[in-house]
């Protein structure tokens, strides 16, 4: 009989099980990240109108090619917009700096696609976004793998992405929202990752001490690299929209958490001293000091530039303190004015909504719509509708707002430390909002937590499933209750589809799409 050495006792009580069947591990994520990324790439073109937002970040990224940095347009929205469409890219002030409310790292992203594609191509205003949707439909796959220790799961969490209507239409449109989910779901990645390196060289460490011996401080763990690619990753998250400082908050402290429960299970004896004197501070110092000079590089193209919005702006205002370079004292200024009005944005939107209905898909935001008559457009009916709705796939959005309540029982009752990071990734992304209720915003924000909407529906599906020492008529009930829903989830993403995708179709057909109210 093999003796099972102390070390191996560590790494079966800090890492709990670890699948083996890597190629699976691999194949199904990455076969639903190919199917998902062809259904987004297919007809990415159109409809070849700047959708929605898309008027401010795909003319953005233009600019940014040109100039370095935002430049004001020459004129209203309504009147740039069509010269812009139809060619015209001469549509920017040659010398002034625009004012804009969001940090330059999304934009730059989008103007790979219109680099690549050229301007005018409206493939090349979503290619960039359409890129890391598909991206994400892997990572997702692969982290819930990682989490739930499961490859079967890990291939559920990628199905259930590649057929999810909230992030198939936002991986199909040049907004920034989608990017910043790709960044904080790489730095959640990374943090899973540099967890289980860590408590994998943490075993190693006590497995060398006698049985008998309990350290009293617990051991540095050593360099940690994929805490800074958690940094860089939330870093430019945070260089695309603020709200990424959430992420870095709650991932922050998710992370040194770990650290305490690694510790503990180790038998350390000042196990709480070790994580917050030692850890805590080298966690803080890595993820938000990388965080901070990966944002601040992010405006390099501000910097370099003469023109920027207040690039200069210190020039006209002398500092009391002159210790304080002129460049970083202007970005102050633009970013005071810019939190000024993030607080004050309070115009009325048809599309407006609550953050509590967000999880439930109470208020799913219209990106396009037109009626053709008939003889236009294709339209061979009376009236019809061409539209493209942001509208999650609401099996998978309902099923996760019933799972927030088995995440809460699992991670405070039961200690389930998968739980606790999937509330924390929601928390992240979705709690911040309820302080913001006086100001106008709009469901399709909650894209930046939809991974973890995602893992929450798994979380569940987990449950349904059993567990390995269940019985075979257990596990077979179990399996057809997931493979039931998984088919039901496809057949809503195949009946959402044509008001996914901007196709005409009846008018009555749209009505009946639109089961709630709130919906139109």
């Amino acid at each position: 009989m093999t003796r099972v050495t102390r070390t191996e006792q560590l790494q079966l009580r800090l890492l709990g099980y670890r699948p083996t069947d890597r190629f699976m591990g691999w194949f199904g994520p990455l076969l639903f990240a190919v199917l998902g990324g062809l259904i987004r790439f297919w007809r990415l073109d159109r409809p070849h109108q700047l959708v929605f937002d898309e008027t401010y970040y795909v003319k953005q990224g233009i600019s940014m090619l040109e100039y370095g940095v935002e430049m004001r347009w020459l004129g209203e929205g309504k009147v740039v917009d069509p010269l812009f469409t139809h060619g015209n890219l001469s549509v920017f002030s040659t010398a002034n700096g625009d004012m804009v409310v969001h940090p330059p790292v999304g934009k730059w992203v989008i103007a790979i696609g219109e680099w690549i594609f050229g301007g005018t191509s409206s493939w090349g205003w979503r290619f960039s976004v359409c890129t890391l949707g598909t991206l994400s439909i892997l990572m997702i796959g692969r982290i819930a793998r990682r989490l739930f220790r499961s490859s079967l799961l890990g291939t559920i969490a990628a199905f259930l992405t590649a057929f999810e209507g909230h992030h198939f239409v936002q991986s199909r449109t040049g907004l920034l929202d989608l990017i910043l989910m790709f960044f904080v779901l790489s730095a959640f990645g990374a943090l899973l990752i540099d967890r289980d390196q860590a408590r994998e060289r943490l075993a190693e460490h006590v497995g060398r001490v006698s049985v008998h011996t309990y350290e009293t401080w617990g051991p540095i763990l050593g360099f940690r690299p994929w805490r800074w690619v958690a940094g860089i990753c939330l870093g430019l998250a945070t260089g695309t929209k603020w709200s990424g400082l959430f992420f870095l908050v709650a991932f922050g402290l998710m992370t040194v958490l770990w650290d305490m429960g690694a510790y503990r299970a180790a038998g350390v004896r000042r196990w709480v001293a070790s994580t917050l004197l030692v850890q805590a501070p080298i966690a803080a110092i890595t993820m938000v000091g990388l965080t901070l000079v990966t944002y601040l590089l992010s405006w390099t193209g501000w910097f370099l530039s003469t023109y920027g919005y207040k690039r200069q702006w210190a020039e006209t205002h002398p500092a009391t303190h002159g210790w304080i370079p002129d460049a970083l004292r202007s970005l102050w200024s633009y970013h005071t004015e810019a939190y000024r009005f993030h607080q004050t944005l309070t115009s009325p939107h048809d599309y407006m909504s609550n953050p509590w209905t967000w999880i439930v898909q109470g208020r799913p935001t219209s990106f396009f719509y037109e009626g053709p008559k008939k003889g236009q457009d294709g339209c061979t009916v009376t009236e019809c509708s061409k539209a493209i709705s942001s509208l999650g796939t609401i099996t998978i959005w309902w099923l996760a707002a019933i799972g927030i309540f088995f995440l809460v029982y699992h991670w405070a009752i039961r200690r389930d430390w998968r739980a606790g990071a999937i509330l924390c990734g929601l928390a992240a992304g979705w709690l911040p909002w309820f302080n913001l209720q006086h100001r106008t915003i709009f469901q399709f924000y909650a894209i930046a937590f939809q991974p973890w909407v995602v893992l929450s529906a798994v979380f569940v599906l987990g449950l349904i499933l059993g567990k390995a020492t269940d019985s075979p008529r257990r596990r077979r009930i179990g399996l057809l209750w997931v493979g039931g829903f998984c088919l039901a989830s496809l057949a809503l993403f195949a009946f959402y589809w044509p008001i996914y995708t901007a196709q005409v179709i009846p008018y009555d057909s749209w009505r009946l799409r639109m089961w709630l109210p709130s919906w139109i």
